[in-house]
């Protein structure tokens, strides 16, 4: 698989990323380790994580299998605080994170959302001090508008530490980073990691004709997470993309994905499944290169004014 540079660091991630939101809830640890071996064995490298996926389970089961499963050395390893305000309470969470991954360091740790009760200096801070302190390699938030994603990394970058990566929804359904998260991205030498580059599972297509009984659709827990792109809109966008995927002799899935890997600034799309044989048909969008007119079109119907 391919590698890419995350922005202008010396990060380097495989272009496609495996998410972990379903461990420890929907995956357990035995079909954790068969995802990664698969991943893993497909040339992957990027592992993100979080302290809320499976309230902590998920980074749990990676620290149990890692280095038992796969060596430390063959993956970059990611993770998201989310819900820590203030400088001492991030570096508590993170240092809770790093007990629960079985590990002193990650590759990447990123600060989930922006606080307008707390000062921004705090948020920056316990970023610089996590880095200085070797808890991270590399920083970087996420849950940012452009704006405020821009005014952290210019602090940070007067300070001589710079933000490497930004983590955002991005899709043929959520295009909204385009506006302005990735224009400040590229100013500052960031790059995107885009999550959820499926619309939430919605354009694989399998809610087309309603809500299969084991999806997460289906599910009490994830039912609202899928819906909010479940509109008509979307469903134009998904019926585009089968439409593509009919011509060219492969899955709605790999469609979609293959869009969002290679859009200007992304450094690596991440895919999340319930199981390996799920994982499997998201690493084949590896294969796939979208035709100019097929990727105009699909720019067509998701764009703006569509």
């Amino acid at each position: 698989m391919e590698q890419r540079r995350v922005g202008r660091s010396g990060l380097e991630v495989s272009r496609l990323g495996l998410g972990t939101m379903t461990w420890g809830r929907d995956t357990d640890a035995d079909e954790a380790a068969a995802q990664l071996e698969a991943f893993i064995g497909a040339g992957g490298t990027l592992i993100d994580t979080a302290n809320i996926y499976g309230d902590g389970d998920a980074e749990s089961i990676l620290g149990t299998l890692i280095p038992d499963v796969v060596p430390r050395s063959s993956v970059v390893l990611a993770t998201t605080t989310v819900g820590a305000r203030g400088r001492g309470r991030l570096i508590s969470a993170l240092d809770a994170s790093l007990r629960r991954l079985g590990t002193d360091t990650v590759d990447l740790w990123l600060v989930h959302g922006f606080d307008a009760a707390v000062p921004f200096e705090e948020t920056c801070s316990a970023l610089q001090a996590a880095v200085d302190s070797g808890r991270s390699a590399y920083a970087g938030v996420s849950g940012h508008t452009g704006w405020q994603l821009a005014t952290e990394a210019a602090h940070l970058r007067a300070t001589g530490m710079p933000l490497v990566a930004v983590e955002a929804e991005y899709s043929l359904v959520a295009r909204g980073p385009e506006d302005s998260i990735l224009p400040a991205a590229a100013t500052f030498g960031m790059g995107l990691l885009a999550w959820a580059p499926l619309g939430r599972g919605v354009l694989t297509g399998k809610y087309r004709h309603g809500t299969p009984a084991d999806s997460r659709g289906a599910s009490t827990h994830f039912e609202q997470y899928v819906g909010h792109h479940r509109t008509a809109a979307a469903a134009r966008i998904v019926e585009a993309v089968a439409t593509a995927a009919d011509g060219l002799g492969t899955s709605p899935l790999a469609v979609a994905c293959a869009w969002v890997r290679d859009r200007p600034g992304v450094a690596s799309a991440i895919i999340g499944a319930r199981d390996a044989a799920q994982l499997l048909g998201g690493l084949a969008a590896e294969e796939v290169t979208l035709p100019a007119e097929i990727r105009r079109a699909l720019d067509d119907v998701s764009g703006p004014g569509a």
